[in-house]
């Protein structure tokens, strides 16, 4: 007989994982962010090339169906911004195909907030603020110095390229020999994630949080853009926060043009089938919330898993969650 009936965690690592839901929900609370529930299943998907979406066939009013598992709660709750809500946070259960291992699990728990009217640096701040709240460091003690690192600038010192001018035929070359993977075929934001997941993000957040910014326009999925000061290539209005070499959050300021949205969805979708992938379909009512009219803000969707992995001192995310994909 086997024990795998048994949790992934410890019952004592979840009861401190209450605790620290608890501290978030304060947090919220105390900024009057207020929390809402959305639709783990949808009728449109991810259409990120490099996220995979799970679904499921369902039956509904309208007969058979093809549903979505979300992979963050971001498009319904653009609506309830849309519709009016004001500054709202999530604990949702969020879903990735293929997304495995010490710092990953199919089935995990996103931490999603927005914030109508705040700009990125200040988002920027608040994370920074929940992060040292939920490690236990104390209301304004940050867990070290908080940096903005330039994407473009990291490469430049850690691999000496130029991320946004280098050749496809170079970061292709370059990342085969980092990665140790045939890098032939692939294009160039799949060679970039190589060389920042393998070379550069493990040296991220090693004295204090490291917020990445200025990524390439093309890894803004739903984020604005904005012309980088130094030759003024466009450039994505998103950040990425680091701690001891781990992402933990992903924030942009805010697409709020339908037209723009929908054209990007549509190339999203022209990769995907140029790679040889299932296309996903379009999610339309999110279009139609930002045709209504969204308001200018920011939002950040933060692995909670990985959080409380860090602030428990665990060796990986199933340590810290009652049933891990494995023994679900």
């Amino acid at each position: 007989m086997t024990d795998d009936w048994r949790p992934s965690a410890e019952i004592a690592t979840l009861r401190e994982r209450a605790r620290l839901i608890a501290e978030v929900r304060a947090f919220f609370a105390e900024r009057d962010v207020w929390e809402v529930e959305t639709p783990v299943l949808g009728h449109g998907g991810s259409t990120e090339v490099h996220l995979a979406s799970l679904s499921a066939e369902a039956t509904t009013t309208a007969g058979r169906e093809r549903l979505w598992l979300q992979t963050s709660p971001e498009f319904a709750m653009k609506r309830l911004l849309a519709a009016g809500s004001g500054s709202i946070f999530q604990l949702a259960r969020s879903f990735r195909d293929g997304e495995v291992g010490r710092r990953h699990n199919l089935e995990f728990t996103m931490l999603e907030w927005y914030r109508p009217g705040l700009g990125l640096e200040a988002l920027i701040e608040e994370t920074a603020a929940l992060v040292a709240r939920v490690l236990g460091r104390g209301a304004g003690d940050k867990p070290g110095p908080l940096r903005r690192r330039r994407y473009r600038e990291l490469f430049r010192e850690t691999l000496d390229i130029d991320p946004f001018t280098a050749s496809l035929e170079s970061l292709r070359r370059l990342a085969g020999e980092r990665g140790g993977l045939s890098m032939a075929e692939s294009d160039r934001d799949g060679c970039l994630d190589l060389l920042m997941s393998f070379v550069i993000e493990p040296g991220l957040g090693r004295d204090g949080l490291d917020a990445v910014v200025d990524y390439p326009a093309s890894q803004a999925a739903l984020a604005r853009h904005h012309r980088d000061p130094e030759d003024g290539a466009r450039v994505a209005s998103r950040f990425e926060l680091y701690l001891g070499g781990l992402e933990l959050a992903n924030g942009y300021d805010e697409l709020t043009d339908a037209a723009e949205q929908r054209a990007r969805f549509t190339e999203d979708n022209a990769a995907r089938r140029a790679l040889g992938l299932a296309e996903v379909a379009v999610d339309e009512r999110l279009l139609a919330a930002l045709e209504s009219g969204l308001p200018a803000g920011s939002g950040v969707a933060l692995g909670l898993d990985r959080l409380i992995q860090l602030a428990l001192g665990k060796e990986s995310v199933a340590e810290v969650m009652a049933f891990a994909t494995p023994r679900c």
